[in-house]
């Protein structure tokens, strides 16, 4: 139903962080965006971490069914101190999404909770598995599942 872009940048710097992380005992950075999805009860739904982002900053679009995510997190205000230690990623954030044909786009429902964008996107009607009536030669009516 879905298929996630992946960048193959993203990929590369994941792969070089992790090479980091064994060579030098380093904390690798986890992906600025990460998301769980699922089907559950017709719906697909996705949850996108974003942490200390400002609902605000949030943008939400869908165009010819790629659904794009944009979120801001501004970095810290420490003009007059000393960083120890820069681990928490920062910036414009964005990841985008293909929904097959089968979601219904224009009914997208979107929540945002203690740091985490909960998307649920329902199974289009028309995709949905429906009972077809076949009738027989002698008239009688039977029931078929799809």
């Amino acid at each position: 139903m879905v298929l996630i872009r992946t960048d193959p940048f993203r990929e590369l710097d994941r792969l070089a962080q992790q090479l980091t992380q064994q060579a030098f005992g380093t904390v690798a950075r986890p992906a600025a965006m990460p998301i769980d999805a699922y089907q559950s009860e017709g719906s697909f739904v996705v949850h996108f971490d974003l942490p200390g982002v400002d609902p605000d900053t949030v943008d939400l679009n869908v165009e010819r069914n790629v659904l794009t995510v944009r979120a801001e997190r501004p970095a810290p205000d420490a003009k007059d101190a000393d960083l120890l230690v820069a681990e928490r990623p920062y910036g414009v954030f964005s990841r985008q999404l293909f929904l097959g044909d089968a979601l219904d786009v224009e009914k997208i429902d979107a929540h945002y909770d203690a740091g985490v964008l909960t998307l649920r996107i329902p199974v289009a009607e028309q995709a949905k598995p429906r009972r077809i009536e076949i009738t027989r030669g002698d008239k009688e009516a039977r029931q078929i599942t799809r």
